[in-house]
């Protein structure tokens, strides 16, 4: 028999998603931990959970619910807020995470342009490594560009579809 949440879910369904989605993040380079607490917020419905509350769910450690909550905050994917009159913190992700997140990757990429521009100048642009690392930068650039047109057209495009007043 198929065990049902409290909203009438099949926890094995949700739970098959959970580590699907996770397997996919993996495969795009996310840790597995931090892939598989970020599935669990998107997948229930408050979007946010206690580390005691993703542990049991995920059946994990408070380390590695730590970790991968850690890691989840520096990549602008998951927030962390105080529970009102307690000391415990609650993980939440947002509707907006992917648009976070690659909002905090045009600040990588400019600090990758940085480096390469250095790495340029250290090497000289006439040599093979010069070039190649020219080459790289001016791809980095423009991805820069086109990332900046692409999220102004999501904000545009989301607001049409989901209404002035999505989540922020």
């Amino acid at each position: 028999m198929t065990e049902s949440a409290p909203s009438g879910r099949d926890t094995e369904a949700v739970s098959r998603f959970v580590e699907s989605f996770a397997a996919q993040l993996v495969e795009a380079g996310m840790p597995r931990m931090p892939a598989r607490v970020f599935a669990a917020l998107l997948s229930c419905d408050e979007g946010s959970m206690t580390s005691a509350e993703l542990g049991e769910r995920l059946r994990i450690s408070p380390a590695a619910v730590s970790g991968a909550v850690r890691y989840l905050a520096q990549t602008h994917m998951v927030s962390r807020e105080r529970e009102p009159g307690s000391r415990r913190e609650r993980y939440r992700v947002h509707g907006n995470q992917w648009y976070e997140a690659m909002t905090n990757r045009e600040a990588v990429l400019k600090r990758w342009e940085v480096a390469l521009r250095e790495g340029v100048a250290g090497l000289g642009s006439d040599t093979p490594a010069g070039r190649r690392l020219t080459e790289t930068l001016a791809f980095f650039e423009f991805l820069e560009g086109g990332i900046a047109e692409l999220m102004e057209r999501w904000r545009v495009h989301r607001a049409r579809t989901f209404g002035p007043d999505a989540e922020r």
